[in-house]
């Protein structure tokens, strides 16, 4: 499913370079759930900035369902994080004067999908927000609204599902509502990796990968370490 070897990423900043990621290897096999967890700086979101490919790595390499990433082309890229990646955000990214259903739908409109209502609606009823599809943002809680941003991005049933603090602006017993989510979906057979600072949260995961200073500290099953 994901392979990667020896991943670094390094950003200039005037005339000095910031190793944001280095050499960092590990495999997540289909069907996970992984939690990524780390102190401010050690290379969370570039991480996952690479695994969703919004951005290359400086050097590695980088396979997706056996794709070598680093060998698309800009407009191929973009074709596989709309048909084979989710994305959940913190801060939900909804558009405010889309409805519910109009968010969901928008991956599909991107991808020229047919009969895009149907599927986006089924998507909302999948996260149990069906009945609140033609709200707006402003008119939905925090964890509704985050149930629409999960809605979008399963509504291509993707293979890998990327969730960054997808509990950090709920309370807890939203994000208990919201990890439970996540953990049916993975049930039904999607690949979940989450960045997140809550060990409540990263304990409902199969799998912690701990981060520190750009390069993975440990990496954990529930029986132990394995790498």
């Amino acid at each position: 499913m994901i392979e990667v070897k020896e991943l670094s990423k390094t950003y200039q900043l005037g005339k000095v370079d910031v190793h944001a990621m280095i050499d960092v290897s590990f495999r997540i096999d289909a069907g996970e759930f992984v939690a990524v967890m780390g102190p401010s700086g050690s290379g969370k979101s570039t991480l996952m900035n690479l695994l969703g490919c919004l951005d290359l790595p400086s050097s590695g390499s980088y396979l997706l369902e056996s794709l070598d990433i680093r060998t698309l082309s800009p407009n191929q890229q973009a074709d596989v994080r709309n048909k084979r990646i989710g994305f959940v955000f913190q801060n939900f990214n909804l558009l405010p004067r889309a409805s519910a259903l109009e968010n969901v739908e928008l991956p599909l409109l991107y991808g020229r999908v047919s009969n895009s209502h149907t599927i986006a609606r089924e998507a909302l009823e999948r996260v149990g927000l069906a009945e609140r599809a033609m709200h707006r943002p402003n008119e939905l809680s925090g964890g509704e609204r985050q149930r629409v941003a999960i809605a979008r991005a399963i509504v291509n049933n993707p293979a890998i599902v990327l969730a960054d603090e997808p509990t950090g602006n709920l309370d807890t017993r939203t994000g208990i509502e919201i990890i439970k989510i996540f953990s049916r979906l993975n049930a039904e057979g999607t690949t979940i990796i989450i960045v997140t600072h809550e060990r409540d949260v990263a304990s409902k995961a199969r799998r912690i990968i701990q981060m520190k200073d750009g390069r993975i500290h440990q990496d954990m099953l529930a029986e132990g370490i394995v790498a």
